[in-house]
């Protein structure tokens, strides 16, 4: 009787994650398979972007009973004509410019057959993804490897997890997360009640000073 519950829950998620999939005018569905075992969704065919690869990936993510989600999508490119590396590169220096947050003249970008890299040195972890969110989305970008480095002074290992957890209570009213501290590393662990709140974790987390790692070991209930 419980396999059988199962199974109807991997197919009710299933025929959600498309419905999610259809409802995103920024995906073409009929390009994407959609398997869901025991609530690990994985995402396979061909997309035309990374962009759109990530966009896929965020709307199984918002699916209710969703626990992880295997991207296995593979990125193809338009036959026609696109951008050479060198138009992917300009434009992703002027994302970088125009995001007053994100302190471009640190960073450095190369493309290389439509995959871009970045380097450079930034002060907070939220920095280094705000760089990434910037790029990502771009014409052009395959994929992309993020090697910018986050490098403050960070406050003593106990006083960042005072301020974490803090700040963390204030944003979830509660403290159904944990939060460990390893050097410039955070651990946080607990249970979320959706995506959207882990979301808000790793935000908090990564906002925090000297932090170059999030290991995040939450669960997301149902």
């Amino acid at each position: 009787m419980t396999e059988v519950v199962g199974v109807r829950d991997d197919q009710r998620i299933q025929r959600d994650v498309l419905a999610e999939l259809a409802w995103d005018a920024r995906l073409q569905p009929n390009e994407i398979g959609v398997t869901v075992d025991q609530g690990v969704v994985t995402l396979t065919g061909f997309v035309d972007g990374a962009a759109r690869g990530w966009a896929a990936t965020r709307c199984a993510q918002r699916v209710r009973g969703v626990r992880a989600v295997a991207d296995e999508m593979e990125v193809r490119l338009p036959g026609t004509p696109g951008r050479t590396d060198a138009e992917v590169a300009n434009a992703a220096t002027r994302a970088l410019e125009w995001d007053s947050f994100v302190p471009a003249e640190r960073l450095d970008v190369t493309v290389a057959n439509g995959w871009l890299m970045l380097r450079g040195e930034v002060e907070f972890g939220w920095q280094r993804r705000a760089a990434e969110g910037e790029v990502r989305r771009l014409d052009g970008v395959r994929g992309m490897t993020n090697l910018i480095e986050v490098r403050p002074a960070a406050p003593p290992a106990e006083q960042l997890r005072r301020e974490v957890q803090r700040a963390l209570s204030r944003t979830l009213g509660g403290e159904r997360v944990t939060v460990e501290v390893d050097g410039d590393t955070l651990v946080l662990a607990g249970v979320v009640r959706s995506w959207w709140e882990r979301d808000q974790v790793e935000r908090v987390a990564w906002s925090a000073p000297g932090v170059r790692v999030v290991h995040d070991q939450l669960l997301v209930g149902g």
